[in-house]
């Protein structure tokens, strides 16, 4: 791997590892901390998700006009001057307000971030994106783990840990960012549309296809931070094991990544089959869970939880590089990045007045609908694509 992506590598790392002391732990905070009700927890979240949706798009289209590192510094410097807000106010309702800051400054960052990773190691194809991904998993088991033991001890220190974290990716940005500039896009050799110009509105069209499913399976896999983290304590599971659950599913993403690359290569000859397959994971790890009464239940369903997102979280990037046109990774990044965002903005108010208005149970069956309906959208999201591409072949040989 080049050195430039290194740095992304360990900015993605520190970035995350500050985030992963607070976002795991936000739910329990609004609701037991400061005395609101789970639908009120899912209004805050949603509005720090949704004001991440704008950053993303903000940030993707930022990224194509001025470049990455302007893009990044200026994400960081909202971000950390929320943070430092924070470490001084977090009460109520100023929680809300530093919360809504932190998500457009980290939505900014995000876009910048994965469409520079694919542009400085263009020939790596998903290897960078893959790389990329890891960094963040690493930064989730560390900042989480931490974050546990910390939040044990104070909840006062959580804020100010994801400070200080934020201050050093800033540093690294200042002085390794400067010299990292995008690349011309080199498209996926197992594309559909290689030696055939397919209309960017076409591509535009299926990413969109994608990403519904996508949301899809990112409005249940944030129920794992709010309102299974809500439920855990609830049956008197404490707040390291639940800190635990995220530790264990870093650390097995940054150990498992390697070697399930391997087996992801012969299950899935390509990624919409890596993401279908990733899928279904997903629905057996939320079958578990909602019959989990222990710890270890809650653990055997992360483990699966875990397996089916190296699946899908790194392969939608990926798509989304391979079909962005020259000069508009940012946006199309931006889009993905605003999708996942738009999961974490839906998933926790769906989730908590799912739950508060008639079981956890009743969510579990409703996230797993979910999820079919996501199978689907990725089986038809390229139809238009190869239709495009067919016409165009056509018209060629004529």
């Amino acid at each position: 791997m080049p050195r430039a992506l290194w740095l992304l590598i360990i900015g993605m790392a520190v970035n995350v590892t500050g985030s992963s002391f607070l976002w795991p732990l936000n739910t329990i905070y609004i609701h037991d901390h400061l005395g609101k009700s789970l639908s009120v927890a899912g209004v805050v979240l949603m509005l720090n998700a949704g004001a991440s949706v704008i950053g993303n798009l903000y940030g993707g289209s930022l990224f194509d006009k001025i470049g990455g590192y302007k893009s990044i510094l200026l994400g960081i410097s909202i971000t950390l001057t929320a943070l430092i807000g924070l470490t001084f106010w977090h009460g109520w309702p100023e929680y809300i307000v530093f919360q809504i800051l932190i998500g457009f400054g980290t939505g900014v960052i995000f876009p910048s971030m994965f469409a520079m990773a694919g542009s400085v190691w263009k020939e790596g194809g998903r290897k960078a994106f893959n790389a990329i991904y890891v960094a963040q998993n690493l930064g989730v088991a560390v900042g989480a783990a931490l974050g546990g033991v910390v939040a044990n001890y104070s909840f006062d220190l959580i804020f100010l840990a994801n400070t200080i974290m934020f201050i050093i990716f800033l540093l690294i940005a200042v002085f390794g960012y400067k010299g990292i500039e995008a690349g011309a896009v080199k498209k996926a050799s197992n594309s559909p549309t290689d030696g055939v110009v397919v209309k960017s509105r076409v591509k535009l069209y299926a990413l969109l296809i994608l990403c519904t499913g996508y949301l899809l399976c990112w409005v249940g896999y944030v129920q794992w931070q709010t309102t299974i983290a809500t439920y855990t304590q609830e049956i008197n599971i404490s707040l390291m094991q639940y800190s635990l659950l995220w530790t264990i599913n870093g650390a097995l993403i940054v150990l498992g990544q390697p070697l399930l690359n391997g087996l992801i290569k012969y299950l899935a000859t390509t990624l919409k089959i890596q993401i279908i397959i990733g899928m279904g994971i997903f629905i057996v790890s939320f079958v578990v869970a909602g019959n989990a009464t222990a710890f270890s239940g809650f653990v055997v369903g992360m483990i699966i939880l875990t397996i089916g997102e190296m699946f899908i979280w790194p392969a939608v990037p990926t798509i989304a590089f391979n079909l962005a046109p020259k000069g508009r990774e940012g946006f199309y990044q931006g889009i993905v990045n605003s999708t996942a965002t738009g999961g974490r903005m839906i998933g926790p108010l769906l989730g908590g007045m799912i739950v508060d208005l008639y079981s956890m149970s009743a969510l579990f069956y409703v996230l797993i609908g979910l999820f079919l309906i996501a199978i689907l959208t990725t089986i038809i999201y390229d139809r238009g694509i190869k239709k495009s591409a067919l016409v165009a072949t056509s018209t060629v040989s004529q």
